[in-house]
């Protein structure tokens, strides 16, 4: 590390934030300093990066002096907490959390999507939620050549999207059962090996939980529509890593499925993935670890002319977060629009 931007991991002892290191690392991301940070328990502990050993240090206020970009994912009060400091730090944060993705001066990107959008923050940037990323690298192409008019889409979602805890619960679950036990639940609200349950994030008076709202509105906001009409049923499936989507969407008008295949093969982090002969399409387990959303089983709607409907799974540590985040930090560096310069050497 002798040449490029001085980056802060916030919260990387987490399942994003060790992938962060990862995809730093593998993307071989210009790094002058990179600095780990996480809460007072883990401070101490070391991770490796590049062939160095960093020591982890405690999230305080003062920690974050003389950086370029902090990416953030140790959750919503958190990054709360920090924001002003790491504004007044010159730093800019690129936050994983919900905390500020509905704030109206804070850009919410999908690089793919928005890039330009970027470029009006104010210290913070948005990393969306993980299913709406998803979505929106497949849905993009599409809207580009009809408009949408409706969405309705139904996730399943993997253990990973509640953290590297719930994970691991997940295999003990599956061992416990298989060995005759009775399944804990400690980390999710019910046990989730061989069994599935509606996304426990809170209920809101409209019937609709928190995710599926954030579905609604930060799609709407990405692709800058803001009377966009979308539903979403998000359900937690015994899946370890990768979220899949079932999507229906209604255009203004009709849509060959030809040309719709034709639009997310050339898009940039869609993959095209069908082999009807074999029934062959997407699956989480193909589509864990990779950085590509993948996309497949496009057919017609047969209720509704101007529809169609597609079948995706993504990453969601990667694109779904991690990624992301990086891409927007590798947009800040492409297009100059950090808050301060480069440090070389």
């Amino acid at each position: 590390m002798s040449q490029g931007y001085r980056v802060a991991i916030l919260g990387a002892t987490g399942a994003v934030g060790t992938e962060l290191l990862q995809i730093l690392e593998e993307r071989h991301f210009p790094i002058a300093e990179l600095r780990l940070l996480a809460s007072p328990r883990s401070a101490g502990q070391t991770l490796t990066f590049a062939g160095e050993t960093l020591t982890i240090q405690e999230a305080t206020p003062t920690a974050f002096h003389g950086l370029d970009i902090v990416l953030a994912s140790a959750g919503g009060s958190t990054s709360k907490a920090l924001a002003e400091a790491i504004v007044a730090a010159g730093a800019v944060m690129i936050d994983n959390s919900s905390a500020f993705r509905m704030d109206p001066t804070v850009p919410l990107v999908v690089p793919e999507v928005n890039p330009e959008a970027a470029a009006h923050h104010q210290g913070i940037i948005a990393n969306p939620n993980c299913t709406t990323i998803l979505m929106a690298i497949a849905l993009w192409p599409l809207q580009q050549r009809h408009p949408i008019r409706r969405i309705v889409v139904s996730t399943y979602q993997s253990a990973s999207g509640a953290g590297a805890r719930a994970m691991a619960e997940v295999q003990e679950q599956s061992r416990a059962i298989l060995a005759g036990q009775p399944a804990v639940a400690e980390v999710l609200p019910y046990p989730l090996a061989f069994n599935l349950f509606p996304h426990n994030s809170p209920l809101t008076e409209s019937g609709y939980c928190e995710e599926e709202l954030k579905m609604l509105n930060e799609s709407r906001k990405i692709f800058g529509l803001p009377d966009l009409k979308l539903t979403a049923t998000c359900v937690r499936v015994p899946v370890l890593r990768a979220h899949s989507e079932a999507i229906n969407i209604e255009f203004t008008e009709p849509f060959s499925v030809a040309e719709a295949r034709e639009a997310i093969a050339a898009a940039p982090g869609a993959r095209l993935l069908e082999d009807w002969d074999r029934n062959y399409f997407p699956m989480p387990i193909e589509a864990s670890g990779e950085d590509d959303v993948l996309v497949g089983r496009i057919r017609q709607d047969l209720s509704e002319p101007n529809a169609l409907e597609l079948w995706i799974c993504g990453d969601q540590i990667r694109k779904g977060a991690a990624l992301n985040a990086v891409q927007i930090a590798e947009l800040l560096v492409d297009r100059q629009w950090l808050r301060s310069p480069a440090l070389t050497h």
